[in-house]
């Protein structure tokens, strides 16, 4: 049974720093695609960031140079620091798990989810 599970999100003022992270279980975790995304109210679900079972990684445009995504393979955890933060940033965050980081951006790739963690920059 895969679970994900958020912890991090918060209320921070815009400027500021969050790290998110994904606590994984119930599978093979360093082998797979890991990504975050966000959803903000009315918004379709967004990619933010992921990483790949050899480490590489990608962004989108909008986070680049200000957030960083990393794992620890021996921790089954995925991270997401945030710096730099910007009011367009507050939505719910999740993590999710994928068999290929081919597109990485699109939701529908990833097959678990966590139940997600709110981020608001205000």
């Amino acid at each position: 049974h895969v679970q994900l599970v958020e912890s991090g999100g918060g209320l921070v003022q815009p400027g500021g720093t969050l790290r998110l992270s994904c606590a994984a279980s119930g599978y093979t975790y360093s082998s797979y695609c890991m990504g975050w995304f966000r959803q903000a109210p009315g918004k379709e679900r967004e990619g933010v960031a992921a990483i790949d079972s050899d480490g590489s990684t990608s962004y989108a445009d909008s986070v680049k140079g200000r957030f960083t995504i990393s794992k620890d393979n021996a921790k089954n955890t995925l991270y997401l620091q945030m710096n730099s933060l910007k009011p367009e940033d507050s939505a719910m965050y999740f993590c999710a798990a994928g068999q290929t980081c081919g597109n990485w951006w699109k939701a529908s790739e990833f097959g678990y989810w966590g139940q997600g963690t709110q981020v608001t920059v205000s």
